[in-house]
């Protein structure tokens, strides 16, 4: 067995542990909940912030690296909108929910584990520089979207509440706290002490497990249920189309070899829980989103190590 298929394997294969543990009655779902508040509001966020402190960008090439990235998010974007309403006839708010869906890479709960296990540190180093701009970015376009199709029925959207609800949800992430509190730790240049350090280093040698474990068990609960010829055609295209547009953006904009490699991994990845957030928020898609989450988990095993090869001979 190749140490990429392995590795991919191991991956997944966390996250299988988690499904099999709920689906048995082993553990039940709010123990998939709390897992995976921690890691997202203790355990990534201070991966984070060790990754801000530590990480060597030089040869990032940020500008192209995003341009990469966030051009596959928007065609993707706007596919699975399209799709979601020309094809399947639903209402504009479920194209926001399709739309986030095909686009809002997990980069989180999986990515981060994922590029640690695949690329080691520096793949984890470049991804911390896809994340510092996603959140925010993709955060803005659900939060103005909702407004637009959502808000409708309340009449037309206030922009500074919009840009007031978007500032105090970006702020208020833990996520950007821990990249922030990194970057201003690192441009200080303050020392670590060694205490702070090993407490630091063991939490954050944990986020990565923990994620995985904690996003299986969170599958069991979503489910599948109805809305599957959508679902399996939103996720062939999250999992298929925006991957190869940033392949073809990497290749296009000469990016570097491994942030290329990183890049098209990231829009490779299955969706996250954001997309049934959203579907909750807007009060429609909620099946549509958990059935399209839990089809392109389960296929991004096959899919994601295709991709990974198809960049690895593209980009060495």
């Amino acid at each position: 067995m190749s140490p990429l298929v392995e590795t991919v394997l191991f991956v997944f294969g966390l996250v299988a542990l988690g499904y099999l543990a709920g689906l048995s009655g082993y553990l039940k779902a709010e123990v998939g909940d709390a897992l995976s508040q921690f890691a997202v509001g203790v355990a990534l966020p201070i991966l984070l912030f060790r990754t801000m402190v530590n990480a060597d960008f030089q040869g990032a090439a940020p500008w192209t690296l995003w341009a990469t990235y966030f051009v596959a998010a928007a065609v993707a974007w706007t596919a699975g909108h399209i799709v979601t309403t020309r094809v399947f006839g639903r209402d504009p708010q479920a194209g926001v929910v399709g739309g986030v869906a095909t686009a809002f890479s997990n980069l989180l709960l999986l990515g981060i584990p994922f590029m640690l296990g695949v690329f080691g540190q520096q793949g984890v180093d470049i991804l911390s520089l896809i994340i510092s701009v996603h959140l925010p970015t993709m955060l803005a376009a659900s939060i103005v979207l909702f407004e637009v199709f959502g808000g409708r029925a309340n009449g037309p959207a206030d922009p500074l509440q919009v840009a007031r609800d978007f500032l105090r949800r970006l702020y208020t992430n833990p996520l950007i706290i821990g990249i922030l509190a990194g970057l201003f730790w690192r441009f200080a240049g303050l020392p670590m002490p060694g205490l702070l350090g090993r407490l630091i280093d063991a939490l954050g040698g944990i986020a990565g497990p923990l994620a995985l474990f904690g996003m299986g068990l969170g599958l069991r609960k979503f489910g599948i249920s109805g809305n599957v010829r959508p679902a399996m055609l939103l996720s062939g295209l999250k999992l298929m189309l925006m991957p190869a547009v940033a392949l073809a953006m990497a290749w296009l904009l000469g990016l570097p070899p491994l942030s290329a490699k990183v890049a098209v991994a990231a829009a490779a990845l299955p969706s996250g829980v954001n997309s049934y957030l959203i579907a909750t928020q807007l009060g429609t898609g909620q099946a549509l989103a958990s059935n399209q989450m839990t089809i392109a988990t389960a296929c991004a095993v096959v899919t994601t190590a295709f991709w990974l090869a198809v960049a690895q001979l593209a980009f060495d």
